[in-house]
C-alpha cells in the first residue's frame, strides 16, 4: 500500500513539473518579447542614426561641403532608408497579425 502511494505522488509530482514543458499554451508572444525588444532597440538606434546623418548631410550643404546634386542624392538615399526603418518600427510594435 506504502509503495503505491509513493508511485501515486512521484507520478502527480512528475507531471506536475513538466506540465509547463508539454503545454503548447506557452505563450509564444512572452518566448519573442525580449527579442523584439532588442530588434526595437536596433531599430530606434538605426532611426536616429539616419536622422543626424540628415542633418549633417544638410549643414554639409549649407557650408558647402556638399554640391547641391550632391546633396539632393545623399539626402533623398537616407530619408529612403529612413522611411524603411520607420515601417520596420510599425510593423515590429503591431507584432505578428
Amino acid at each position: 500500500m506504502e509503495v503505491l502511494i509513493a508511485v501515486a505522488l512521484v507520478a502527480v509530482l512528475a507531471a506536475f513539473v513538466a506540465w509547463p514543458l508539454r503545454s503548447p499554451e506557452l505563450d509564444e508572444s512572452e518566448a519573442e518579447q525580449p527579442a523584439r525588444s532588442a530588434e526595437l532597440a536596433d531599430l530606434e538606434a538605426r532611426k536616429e542614426a539616419l536622422y543626424r546623418q540628415i542633418r549633417d548631410a544638410e549643414l554639409d550643404r549649407e557650408q558647402g561641403k556638399l554640391s547641391h546634386p550632391d546633396w539632393e542624392r545623399l539626402d533623398a538615399e537616407l530619408r529612403r532608408e529612413a522611411i524603411a526603418v520607420l515601417k520596420r518600427i510599425d510593423a515590429t510594435r503591431a507584432g505578428p497579425l
